[in-house]
């Protein structure tokens, strides 16, 4: 079971009226689970909240209840009590929501999985033991007294299944099964959110696929690609799937698989976003958390200032080195 909500972050939520509440760049099913699960859960509470993405809706996640409310940082207007981020584990992954929120000064609570948080914000709820932050939501809900019915469900299921790759992680535990089952329970349809967001890929994908994996690098455990620009505009997508991920991490050869995606940052100056896996035994947690970013044992990353020849040569020898064998002990 996760931890209990602290009493001074569940005083917070319940003595707010307007809320904003943000997940992270380049979202996954559990930013998304989370963001609109949590803004579902609050509103039943007769709060305003608002849900924020630093990025344009991603399509694939178009089919949850609340998914069309969502708007950038930059259609913010409205005055706020309280922000609240969601499975983010430093401030920087808010994108130019962070800003926004320093500039208004608005106390920040934070909810997140991750081993890696800073514990940034004024309330913090961090459990790295959940499989992922909707798990969270679901025990945030029994808190404050909200029944699960199908909306609350179909957010916080998604979030659950997709961090879980279907409860095929290392840390699906039995209380993740059992916050899923009252999730089925609740009227959350299992097979079509499996068929929504594991099941499907798009052609362009793998066109990108095509493209990305013709540099293919593999050495000393570590299998790795970078993603150009030009790649992403030749297909017509924004970032590199993360499916990519679980392709790369798949390969026998290798215990720690890395994907280097060439972005720009808001002054267009050159930046690496960097996804990280690792096999059971091995972490990339680390790594990532000693470049700046953040995540788990095996799934972490960070954005690094520079060319991808820069960071993917600053990067490599911290990857190779958490790809060693740890030493045997008789």
């Amino acid at each position: 079971m996760p931890s209990p909500v602290p009493a001074d972050l569940l005083a917070a939520l319940q003595n707010a009226q307007t809320l904003l509440c943000v997940s992270h760049v380049n979202a996954d099913g559990d930013a998304y689970g989370s963001l609109l699960g949590f803004t579902y859960l609050l509103r039943r509470l007769g709060k305003s909240v608002t849900p924020v993405m630093p990025d344009p809706l991603d399509p694939e996640f178009a089919f949850l209840p609340g998914a069309e409310e969502i708007v950038l940082p930059t259609a913010l207007h409205s005055r706020f009590d309280l922000a609240v981020s969601l499975d983010l584990s430093s401030p920087d992954r808010m994108g130019s929501a962070a800003a926004l929120i320093d500039g208004a000064r608005l106390p920040l609570a934070v909810i997140d999985h991750h081993a890696t948080n800073t514990h940034f914000g004024q309330f913090h709820w961090v459990d790295a033991r959940c499989a992922a932050t909707s798990q969270m939501i679901v025990a945030l809900a029994d808190a404050l007294q909200v029944p699960l019915d199908r909306p609350l469900a179909e957010a916080l299921l998604t979030g659950i299944v997709t961090d879980t790759l279907c409860f095929r992680t290392s840390n699906t535990t039995p209380a993740v099964l059992e916050a899923a089952m009252r999730l089925q329970q609740a009227g959350a349809d299992l097979a079509q959110i499996v068929q929504r967001t594991l099941h499907r890929l798009p052609f362009r994908t793998l066109q990108l696929w095509a493209l990305v994996l013709d540099n293919l690098q593999l050495r000393e455990g570590v299998v790795w690609v970078t993603v150009s620009q030009q790649q992403l505009r030749t297909v017509g997508l924004q970032s590199a799937d993360l499916r990519l991920s679980s392709v790369l991490s798949s390969v026998n050869e290798a215990v720690i698989s890395a994907i280097f995606t060439e972005k720009q940052d808001q002054n267009g100056d050159p930046t690496v976003e960097c996804s990280f896996r690792a096999r059971p035994g091995y972490d990339v947690g680390k790594v990532a958390f000693q470049l700046g970013g953040g995540g788990h044992t095996p799934a972490s990353g960070c954005t690094l200032a520079g060319t991808p020849d820069d960071v993917v040569a600053r990067v490599l020898p911290l990857l190779f080195a958490a790809s060693q064998p740890p030493p045997h002990t008789p």
